[in-house]
């Protein structure tokens, strides 16, 4: 199996890092965190300028008509700059349900142009996630049903919620706890249809969030570097020190594990594979345990002041915490793999002969 990045996906990777680097650095995302929203509506016209809102909207819609290969890049970008905006929610999870809808449904033509030209914030509340990100500000909520028959899919206009805030140790993050009531008006699927949506919503979610975690321990593994080269003890710089250098080995080695294990799920989801569940999970288990190591040992090698608003480490370092625990934490996807490895898939674990081969620093 050949899993290679094009040229064209590696292009504008690139691009949109330098975007990044430049509008939205440590000490812009301060500014915009201590605001009452926490968000900057300039940023968020700047990112859909750059076509990241449309990344994967039907190109009927005005978007690019990209797949979820196309994200795993772009995921990660998200990560390493901790943009403090839920435009995986919006861009991805959110148009990943619309894009679901028969081409006939309004919603589609209402909502995903919006979704494009970055003039909507849509929430997404799946029932694994207890809480909802960005519920403050979204004109739309999609949010699920328990039903005898599985989930079903309503669309909720913003000012139809009642919400109770929550405060996360994560200043970046403006969750809520979301009341509202089904009805006929806005329900959009049910039945097998609508399990479906949110089952690849599911999966979709967490995948966006493994991208960011993995974006995530590489900003804080690149940050922790250049710390121990400038810190200096007894003369020399701390990154000479062999034990500083095995601190930051373990993070590389995470990272570099959990990238293939990554890139083989969003595989797996692109194409519909079987025991996608497994994949996903796998994933976001592996992401998560970088992510951990990166802040674990960021924290080791910067000493106490690594936990101080004013060291950038500890922005990306709360990010990660709080994303362990999104679109499904630890035991959640534990459980999954249980099932999978212990259960009847079992017989369906691949063998030797299933390579998978991936290259991740060119196009080539």
């Amino acid at each position: 199996m050949d899993f290679t990045f094009s040229g064209d996906q590696i292009a504008f990777r690139d691009s949109v890092s330098r975007f990044l680097m430049t509008e939205a650095a440590p000490e812009m995302l301060r500014e915009i965190w201590e605001t009452d929203i926490g968000r900057s509506p300039e940023l968020r016209g700047k990112i859909a300028a750059q076509g990241l809102m449309g990344l994967s909207v039907p190109e009927a819609e005005g978007g690019l008509g990209l797949n979820d290969i196309d994200w795993a890049l772009m995921t990660q970008e998200l990560g390493y700059y901790a943009i403090p905006d839920s435009l995986g929610d919006t861009a991805y999870v959110a148009a990943g349900l619309l894009s679901g809808l028969s081409a006939e449904h309004p919603l589609r033509a209402t909502w995903l142009p919006r979704i494009v030209d970055g003039t909507c914030r849509i929430a997404v509340g799946h029932p694994v996630n207890p809480y909802v990100a960005d519920a403050h500000l979204a004109d739309l909520l999609l949010l699920a049903e328990a039903t005898p028959n599985g989930l079903a899919l309503h669309a909720v206009a913003g000012d139809a919620v009642n919400l109770t805030p929550l405060r996360s140790i994560d200043a970046s993050r403006r969750l809520a706890q979301v009341d509202w009531t089904p009805s006929p008006l806005t329900l959009v699927a049910e039945g097998d249809a609508g399990q479906l949506l949110w089952d690849e919503a599911l999966e979709r979610g967490a995948l966006c969030v493994a991208g960011q975690l993995i974006g995530l321990a590489q900003r804080m593994l690149d940050l922790s570097v250049d710390y121990v080269a400038q810190r200096k003890q007894f003369g020399k710089p701390i990154g000479s020190f062999q034990a500083v250098k095995h601190h930051l080995a373990d993070v590389v080695t995470k990272i570099e594990f959990a990238k293939p294990v990554f890139y083989r799920a969003v595989h797996a989801l692109a194409h519909g594979e079987a025991n996608l569940a497994a994949w996903v999970s796998h994933a976001k288990l592996a992401c998560a345990d970088a992510a951990w190591t990166a802040a674990r040992k960021g924290i080791h090698v910067h000493g106490a002041m690594g936990y101080t608003w004013e060291v950038d480490l500890q922005m990306f370092m709360k990010r990660a915490w709080v994303l362990d625990a999104a679109w499904g934490d630890r035991t959640f996807h534990q459980a999954r793999m249980s099932e999978f490895l212990l259960g009847e898939a079992s017989a369906s674990v691949p063998g030797p002969g299933d390579a998978f081969d991936f290259s991740l620093s060119t196009g080539a």
